[in-house]
């Protein structure tokens, strides 16, 4: 029976609700263990006073003698009549003690519903009064956690709980923005210790192969370490992107995604005509704030995949699709929205593509075999968005290929 009750679904009540009926059934219990109190004193009292009627004596026989016939006579029995007339008192007094705590029990309900009423009132609205900071702590921690931590609640009032409360969470910001300012520190410092080297070896293969120094028989081995150069230099720069997008805007400036969509657009349209495929655009206004360099990394990352590994439609046109549509939706602030063709994609796997270094062909946006990409496209996408407070959306496409949709708050929202 307990395993049975452990498992029924709680109800998801507000604390200003839970309040407010704890205020009632407290007010209920008390109000019933008054009435419960007042039924017995009011019984006892009664209950002592039924000796007082059972004593009443017979009322005395009267002078005035009612007209009537003229009957023989018999001896009267006194004490007889007298118990006949304490036992109608008695009889009387019981009904009129029923009728008294009848009349005590249902009245004193009625109050006590009505005032329960009042107390259930009473306790919603001090809960709200009392709760009113706490909203203010919320919505403050909500903004400062979604666009910058360096602010702070800072509240004001009474020293009590709430203010106790705040004060706590403005010393946890305090360490975690120290904590991202030495991330930040440590990104900067291992952008300029990593890329260094790299550039360093990129440079010594590149000036003799250029100049023809390097023996025919070794010119494969030094194209293999140049690719594999570059290819370890574009890591690098995805790892230190995805740490800045983790980390977050450093400051907010209004921008229009269309704008930066189209920069992007301009970028890989080359790329996708050589590759035969059909880039179509409708860029509506869509403006949002946050870091331009970042957001403009989140469409050039969905574009970019969008053609590295894009498949031709069935059909017999047979070419490759890329659609990109920016707008801004009432409600929902600006949105970006890019469509591509491919290999089908299971609906399963299409979450496990914003992993780190997510790839496999069975799961990737088109299956192609490419490993020019570093796998980690789409997670600057889902981190940079995040950062600034968005939700990134990804769709399998029934006859092959994704739909990723990101929402970012308008610039209205901030």
């Amino acid at each position: 029976m307990r395993r049975r009750l452990r498992g029924l679904p709680r109800p998801n009540w507000r604390i200003r609700t839970r309040l407010a009926a704890l205020h009632a059934v407290l007010f209920v219990a008390c109000g019933g263990v008054l009435l419960l109190v007042q039924y017995i004193a009011v019984n006892r009292i009664l209950g002592d006073h039924s000796s007082v009627v059972t004593s009443v004596p017979a009322p005395a026989a009267t002078d005035a003698v009612p007209a009537q016939p003229i009957l023989p006579s018999y001896p009267a029995d006194g004490p007889s009549m007298a118990a006949t007339t304490q036992a109608v008192a008695l009889a009387r007094f019981v009904d009129f003690k029923s009728v008294v705590l009848d009349a005590l029990v249902g009245q004193s309900l009625v109050t006590l519903g009505v005032l329960t009423v009042l107390a259930a009132a009473l306790g919603w609205w001090t809960a709200g009064r009392s709760l009113a900071r706490l909203h203010t702590v919320t919505a403050a921690a909500r903004h400062i956690s979604e666009r910058n931590l360096d602010d702070r609640l800072a509240l004001v009032g009474p020293s009590d709980e709430i203010k106790e409360l705040g004060d706590t969470f403005d010393a946890m910001l305090g360490r975690l923005d120290r904590a991202f300012a030495a991330n930040r520190r440590f990104a900067a410092n291992a952008s300029h210790e990593l890329r260094t080297p790299l550039a360093v070896q990129r440079t010594a293969l590149e000036i003799p192969l250029a100049q023809g120094r390097v023996p025919d028989d070794l010119k494969p081995s030094v194209v293999r370490a140049l690719r594999a150069t570059a290819r370890s230099e574009r890591l690098v720069g995805s790892l230190l992107l995805l740490a800045k997008g983790q980390q977050g805007p450093e400051s907010y400036q209004d921008v229009d995604l269309a704008d930066l969509t189209a920069e992007a657009i301009d970028t890989y349209h080359a790329q996708a005509a050589a590759a035969g495929i059909v880039l179509t655009r409708d860029l509506g206004p869509a403006p949002t704030s946050g870091d331009p360099v970042l957001l403009e990394h989140v469409a050039a990352n969905l574009i970019q995949n969008a053609v590295r590994h894009n498949r031709p439609e069935p059909g017999p046109e047979g070419r490759g699709l890329i659609r990109v549509t920016t707008a801004a939706t009432p409600g929902r602030g600006a949105e970006l929205r890019v469509a591509n063709s491919g290999a089908v994609i299971a609906a399963a796997d299409v979450e496990a593509l914003f992993e780190p270094f997510h790839r496999g062909d069975a799961a990737r946006l088109a299956g192609s075999g490419d490993t020019t990409g570093s796998g980690l496209g789409l997670s600057i996408v889902r981190a940079v968005v995040d950062s600034h407070g968005g939700t990134v959306e990804a769709e399998a496409r029934g006859e092959g290929g994704l739909t990723v949709v990101v929402r970012l708050p308008g610039a209205a929202d901030d």
